[in-house]
């Protein structure tokens, strides 16, 4: 079957590797599209801690299911897949927060994923798609999962106004869940001509953050000179980290989904000032991820997140894509059928 491999730092391949022989408690599942994530650019670039060469990226991806004997769900259905691994034993997992095992693992970086013809997957992890869900749209529930996930644990509350720093896939599926939740006064902040331009055709106010003066004042004058309820830390850069706090309200809440890959400082006198909360999310529950799965049907513009589908055989062009600035690109998919 077709591949793409990760061979090391900055070093794709794409040639035919062997079928997964499946395991015990493992089903085949016949991809049809796999996403690039922030996660997979971290393991192309070799900085991730745990991915080895050679292997199999992606996390993101929908397909057939091939296989008979999973609970519920026929063979030849189209899915996507919950790609987390946990160990069900650490304190995490036995408290019901096995999506932050302690040795939380993921296809695609503690073992081969869907970037590939086919992939063996927990029979347990596997979902249906709807029929108004496409296949394009089936490996983009795993981000807009993030976002749901995020909002629900966090006890985001309708009506709360918001500001999204970031306008990159977690910034747009937040923005996007954010408004499926019931906000109705939410501005997002982005340098890039390209994604504002995205989010503003998709209905969302996007404002320079460099051009709109002190961060503070700007946000006080658009919220009566409180706030906003939710700051949402998309961008995961210091120049964001730096302007969090001036951004938020006496009592808000400031929710970093960003991965940062450096640490960052901020200015949390004013943090204490504010008596604000600055909490943090990690990937999603297996519930969150079934919800993920109906909300991305119901609204077109969760898909025109997605900005290129590349054959697997331009691995290398998607990769560029995604790490060459002014390129454009907020999601980019492979198709393997």
């Amino acid at each position: 079957m077709q591949a793409i491999i990760y061979e090391g730092p900055s070093k794709l391949a794409v040639k035919d590797i062997p079928m997964p022989q499946v395991k015990e408690g493992y089903a085949l599942v016949k991809v049809s599209h796999a996403g690039i994530c922030g996660t997979d650019l971290h393991i192309y670039e070799g900085s991730h801690p745990r991915a080895k060469a050679p292997l199999v990226m992606g996390h993101e991806f929908s397909g057939t299911l091939e296989s008979d004997g999973v609970p519920g769900i026929a063979k030849g259905t189209r899915v996507t897949v919950y790609p987390l691994l946990s160990c069900g034993h650490c304190t995490p997992c036995k408290e019901g927060n096995g999506h932050v095992c302690n040795t939380l693992g993921l296809l695609g970086i503690d073992c081969d994923g869907g970037f590939a013809e086919y992939v063996q997957v927990p029979k347990e992890s596997i979902i249906p798609l709807a029929d108004n869900v496409s296949n394009k749209l089936g490996a983009f529930v795993e981000p807009a999962a993030v976002a749901v996930h995020a909002l629900r644990e966090r006890g985001y509350t309708p009506g709360d106004n918001a500001i999204v720093f970031g306008c990159g896939t977690i910034g747009m599926v937040i923005a996007l869940t954010l408004r499926v939740f019931g906000c109705q006064d939410l501005v997002m902040m982005e340098t890039d001509p390209a994604r504002a331009k995205l989010a503003q055709d998709m209905g969302f106010e996007v404002q320079d953050p460099t051009k709109v003066g002190p961060m503070g004042d700007y946000c006080k004058s658009r919220t009566g000179g409180d706030g906003y309820d939710w700051v949402f830390d998309c961008a995961g850069v210091q120049p964001v980290a730096s302007v969090l706090l001036e951004a938020v309200k006496v009592k808000g809440h400031i929710l970093v989904v960003a991965s940062y890959s450096k640490p960052a400082s901020m200015p949390y006198f004013l943090g204490m000032a504010k008596e604000c909360d600055i909490q943090f999310t990690r990937v999603y529950r297996l519930k969150d991820f079934a919800l993920a799965a109906q909300i991305v049907g119901a609204d077109p513009n969760y898909e025109k997140v997605i900005t290129h589908v590349l054959p697997a055989a331009e691995a290398q062009k998607g990769f560029d894509l995604c790490t060459t600035k002014g390129s454009g690109a907020v999601k980019v998919m492979f198709q393997f059928d």
